[in-house]
């Protein structure tokens, strides 16, 4: 298969390497990856500068690499669009180092890179080392290459599955809906030597439904991979006829608004 990687950690980065390592052996690798840590950069695109692109080389090896001093939804654009030779077959964003839980998906530069590739018909994977201390990433790199082998060309086009893996080996493995993941955050008030203010935000998240076995946040809690269908459709389906009702009780669905 051709596979195009990305990621928001940046090229050099550990998982994006060791993803690299398990996949480049039986399959078509491509990195394109921002040239630095982008992370919680969300599907932020570069519009009003040049991005700036350099070739990165891997000694041994025949992945082709380009870093891109841009966000990971531009890497995936850019790749897509202007740098790789033909379409990929798959995208594949990570490995991440951290969780990307419940609503964590829309501040993820991760999971922004991988819809990008559905945005654009080809299938996606997003996946996450659910740690920020335990660095070893040899079974998520493992477990990626084998839903690829598994999977193959059969992963849906208009959906990516977004997977995060727990710390240590895993209990097993759970398809799960994102959890209400929230933040207690602190901004942190200073003031520079020119007496700007400016803050540090830190945060703690706050899991609402922790105690759901379907959510994603339980799973990885119970050291269970957690596999998540995520869609770039946010219409809430279920309000829409009663949206509607409402707004002809209004009386203002079907007619010219007027100043």
């Amino acid at each position: 298969m051709r596979i195009l990687i990305s990621n928001d950690d940046g090229i050099q980065a550990e998982g994006i390497n060791a993803l690299r390592a398990c996949l480049q052996e039986q399959n078509e690798i491509y990195i394109v990856a921002p040239d630095r840590e982008r992370s919680a950069t969300g599907h932020k695109i570069t519009m009003h500068r040049p991005l700036r692109v350099k070739e990165w080389h891997y000694p041994e090896a025949k992945t082709v690499g380009w870093a891109v001093d841009g966000t990971p939804a531009d890497c995936v654009k850019l790749g897509l669009e202007a740098l790789l030779p033909a379409p990929p077959d798959l995208v594949i964003s990570g490995i991440n180092l951290g969780p990307n839980l419940g609503t964590d998906v829309l501040y993820s530069g991760t999971v922004s890179a991988a819809i990008e590739g559905i945005i654009n018909g080809i299938p996606a994977i997003a996946v996450s080392l659910a740690s920020y201390d335990y660095r070893d990433f040899s079974f998520s790199g493992k477990l990626i290459k084998e839903l690829v082998s598994a999977f193959g060309n059969r992963l849906p086009d208009k959906t990516l599955l977004n997977i995060n893996v727990p710390p240590g080996k895993p209990c097993g493995i759970k398809v799960t809906r994102l959890g209400n993941r929230r933040y207690i955050n602190i901004f942190d008030k200073r003031t520079d030597p020119r007496g700007r203010v400016y803050y540090w935000m830190a945060g703690e998240p706050f899991d609402l439904d922790e105690d759901d076995p379907d959510t994603d946040v339980w799973a990885v809690k119970e050291g269970y991979v957690s596999i998540t269908p995520v869609h770039f459709d946010l219409t809430d389906y279920k309000i829409m006829e009663r949206l509607k009702k409402l707004l002809k009780t209004a009386k203002i669905l079907n007619r010219e608004l007027k100043d």
